[in-house]
């Protein structure tokens, strides 16, 4: 794929990854979706590698679409492990 279509596709994975996690940051924007996206396509080809052995190559494609949502999900989920504590301490601590 071309860059203009890893943006597309990485905008695309991440804002399906979005909307299956939702919470309270669900809007962060549309270049977080994209690095989200994109990120999380990488992520879920190498998911995808260890789980069966094979590589993965994206194409525009119903389950090149699938390993890139499944790596950006487990991306944000990632964030929000890391970032959630975090901002949970800030605000109970700014309401005192």
């Amino acid at each position: 794929m071309g860059f203009f279509s890893w943006i597309v596709f990485g905008a695309l994975a991440g804002w399906a990854a979005n909307l299956l996690i939702g919470g309270r940051d669900r809007r962060r924007g549309c270049l977080f979706s994209v690095l989200v996206g994109v990120v999380g396509a990488a992520l879920g080809g190498l998911i995808y590698r260890l789980a069966t052995g094979k590589e993965k190559t994206f194409d525009f494609d119903f389950p090149s679409f699938g390993v890139a949502v499944l790596g950006a999900v487990v991306l944000l989920a990632l964030l929000r492990l890391v970032l959630g504590g975090r901002r949970d301490h800030r605000q109970s601590r700014d309401r005192l």
